[in-house]
């Protein structure tokens, strides 16, 4: 007997198109199928800036952005909310069309190591742990540290596919690379505190 499952993240985005056939598509008629996999879509979206060569300061505005969607998971939300003006702001279908035809090639390749497994770690209560390590890796993502812009964006990505796919092995490898990164820029603080002290104090 064929065990049904959930439909994966390409699917879903074709799901999207299919159900909306005008000119115009808001980011909440998008996310819709999505549901509650809809945190990890957007934790996706806020990653893509992080790969692109853009103005300085685009940590700050990813990582507080993260915050805001880690504190509503954190806070036991089912589903993301966002201000009316952002979920209904229309994309052109062909905007919204390109942007799924160059996305599904990348998310079909994830697809073929990230798929549903210890589906309980991805959601409640531990849906509100992965709010608590996204807040702290937005924050780490906002510090004016050089060179970090990626590799957090690589974790941020793996992070959202996690929740999308409902992949709770890889979700735990990013709660255990972010508490790392954490520890890890604190000790370098703490290092260059006691230098500057060491010099001018």
């Amino acid at each position: 007997m064929t065990v049904p499952h959930d439909p994966r993240t390409t699917e879903l985005f074709q799901q999207a198109l299919e159900q909306n056939t005008g000119e115009t598509i808001s980011l909440e008629q998008f996310i819709a199928p999505l549901e509650t996999r809809a945190f990890g879509f957007l934790i996706v979206l806020l990653s893509l800036p992080n790969f692109i060569p853009i103005p300085m300061g685009v940590g700050g505005v990813c990582g507080t952005l993260l915050v805001v969607i880690g504190a509503q998971l954190l806070w036991g939300m089912p589903r993301p909310w966002l201000p009316r003006f952002a979920r209904q702001h229309g994309f052109g279908r062909s905007s919204v069309e390109a942007f799924v035809h160059r996305m599904t090639p990348m998310f079909a390749r994830l697809e073929k190591f990230s798929r549903p497994r210890w589906e309980q770690l991805t959601h409640m209560p531990y849906s509100r742990f992965s709010g608590f390590i996204l807040i702290l890796l937005g924050v780490l993502l906002a510090l004016p540290i050089p060179f970090t812009n990626y590799p957090f964006g690589v974790l941020i990505l793996m992070f959202g596919v996690a929740l999308v796919e409902r992949d709770g092995g890889l979700l735990a490898v990013c709660w255990v690379l972010t508490l790392i990164s954490s520890a890890s820029v604190a000790s370098l603080s703490k290092a260059m505190v006691t230098l500057v002290k060491h010099f001018f104090g």
